[in-house]
């Protein structure tokens, strides 16, 4: 008997129906993955289901948990379902964490709303929560706040509270999205073994068809409301119906693909060019804490690389590596405790105190693009404000040559020109990071960094990225440093990838030869990370592929 079932579950905002007509249900000890791009309706459906949707949302179906029709049942009776009885998983770790709360109250939360528990069990079980989903040394960070955790450890406390009361249905919203492969395969291993231990059901959303290749025992594909395609996985992987899903399918099969060296014969020698960016012996530790009291924490160690001219260059790793210090270090964001950094032989960054001295010219040759372009766009202010800013702060440049300037940009980007008299939130997440790129390029820059730019969208809207970075670079000659945790991103759009760990350089080369024959156990162990072993021991038949 399904543990959680829904049928023809409909939901409208005023007059616009957003979803239509769908059902499935889940049953104990399985997962159901949900799959499709943003803005298909799968978080909505769930969060219509479970009653977390705004007053403005009219809920139309049935939604029966354990047996009991909950669709319309009072938010008292709803929120002890809640918790107790289904665990939530969402994406988003940090707008989700209290920033004034520590991990170990807010866990202790999870509990204590539902249950009374005695001080000491209650911290055991903090204590075990933590240790389960990955925390290193739980008893020294259970005191930390949000802040002093990695994207990815951030997360790990999101599913120990989700898990704190062992719940029969956990409801994961795109909870791996932005985590590296490691974490990522940790992460589902863990949700596997909560199911064997526990007999959880489980609905695990994603964009991605790789990642639910690994934990989904039934698949349901959606696109504009509606589903377009429901079965066991296996036949979804081995014979889908529909084109839809068989262009999700091979967006999810490229990326495991490549990462694993399938283009490796296929590249071309790299044609000789001239160094742009220089990265010197840099090292660059942090204050910490520690239950003995203050500490220096070494996050950087002896890290030395270069950008060539027109090249695109990976930087991998887990979360917490280092990746993102030496992207800012580059930007000038923040400067390195030994070493340097230098752009055409020029060095611009090295020891000192104090904010980093770069001139006009300088800041406008290295631009960055962020992982989140919502919260890298002035919320307030329309497109076409936000991308005349460079110029008006850079250039010298009349009103009405910015004006043009601004246009070719959005066309650059390949956005139309009405997106110039909206806000950010009236876009798309693959719209936004458009801007956000339309903004680096602005004043045409010899370096970007671009950090995570594509990790926090669908695979199909990642792929179109991909492609118009790889078009910018080709028009423009401009250089990119990527920094990324996906390493079949990386191994499409990047002529030389670096591998660090802890802070550590453990391998650098061409992409084809690092990902198609690692030599650092790291390497080996991040690519055997990579989601879809089920897609790569299953090809999809190549008369299914025919029709694709």
């Amino acid at each position: 008997m399904p543990i959680f079932s829904v049928a023809d579950l409909r939901v409208a905002f005023g007059a616009v129906d957003v979803v239509h007509g769908v059902s499935f249900a889940v049953e104990p000890g399985r997962t159901l993955a949900i799959v499709g791009e943003s803005g298909s309706g799968k978080s909505v459906s769930l969060l219509g289901a479970t009653g977390l949707l705004p007053s403005a949302a009219t809920v139309r179906g049935s939604v029966l948990h354990k047996g009991d029709e909950i669709l319309g049942l009072a938010a008292g009776d709803l929120r002890r379902r809640r918790g107790a009885d289904v665990g939530f998983i969402f994406q988003d770790p940090l707008s989700n964490l209290h920033p004034l709360k520590t991990i170990g109250q807010q866990i202790a939360e999870a509990v204590t709303a539902h249950r009374k528990v005695g001080r000491g069990e209650l911290r055991e079980r903090v204590l075990d929560l933590l240790a389960d989903v990955g925390i290193p040394d739980p008893s020294a960070r259970v005191n930390d706040y949000p802040r002093q955790f990695s994207g990815g450890m951030r997360q790990r406390v999101m599913i120990a509270a989700a898990i704190a009361l062992n719940p029969g249905l956990i409801i994961a919203d795109e909870p791996t999205t932005a985590l590296d492969v490691t974490v990522q395969a940790s992460i589902l291993g863990l949700l596997k073994r909560i199911q064997q231990d526990y007999g959880t059901a489980m609905i695990f959303v994603s964009h991605d068809l790789a990642v639910v290749s690994d934990i989904a025992d039934d698949v349901l594909v959606m696109r504009a409301g509606h589903v377009v395609e429901q079965a066991p996985a296996e036949l979804i992987y081995r014979a889908p119906r529909q084109a839809y899903t068989r262009e999700l399918l091979g967006a999810a099969r490229l990326g495991g693909l490549v990462a694993r060296g399938a283009r490796s014969s296929l590249l071309p020698a790299l044609p000789s060019r001239p160094d742009l960016l220089s990265v010197s012996a840099i090292a660059r530790s942090f204050a910490g804490r520690s239950a003995a009291g203050g500490l220096i924490r070494p996050v950087l160690q002896n890290i030395s690389f270069t950008v060539r001219e027109n090249e695109i260059v990976g930087l991998v790793g887990e979360s917490g590596s280092g990746k993102s210090t030496i992207g800012r270090l580059i930007a000038g964001l923040d400067r390195p405790d030994e070493g340097s950094i230098s752009l055409r032989e020029r060095i611009y960054s090295r020891p000192g105190a104090g904010g980093i001295a770069i001139d006009r010219q300088l800041r406008s040759d290295i631009q960055v693009i962020f992982q989140d372009p919502y919260a890298s766009l002035n919320p307030r202010r329309r497109i076409r404000s936000i991308l005349a800013e460079p110029f008006i702060i850079g250039t010298r440049l009349d009103a009405a040559a910015i004006r043009q300037r601004v246009r070719d940009l959005v066309r650059d980007v390949e956005l139309p020109d009405d997106v110039l008299d909206r806000f950010p939130a009236q876009l798309s997440g693959g719209q936004r990071q458009r801007v956000a790129i339309a903004r680096a390029i602005a004043l045409e820059p010899s370096l970007i960094v671009a950090d995570e730019p594509v990790s926090a969208l669908d695979i199909t809207t990642q792929a179109k990225i991909i492609k118009l970075l790889q078009t910018i670079r080709r028009q423009r000659g401009l250089s990119l440093l990527f920094i990324s945790h996906d390493l079949g991103v990386v191994s499409e759009l990047c002529d030389r990838v670096i591998v660090l760990e802890k802070g550590v350089i453990v391998e650098a080369g061409e992409t084809g030869r690092v990902f198609g024959a690692p030599r650092h156990p790291y390497t080996v162990r991040l690519i055997d990370a990579i989601p879809g072993k089920a897609l790569q021991r299953n090809p999809v038949p190549e008369r299914i592929a025919a029709h694709a």
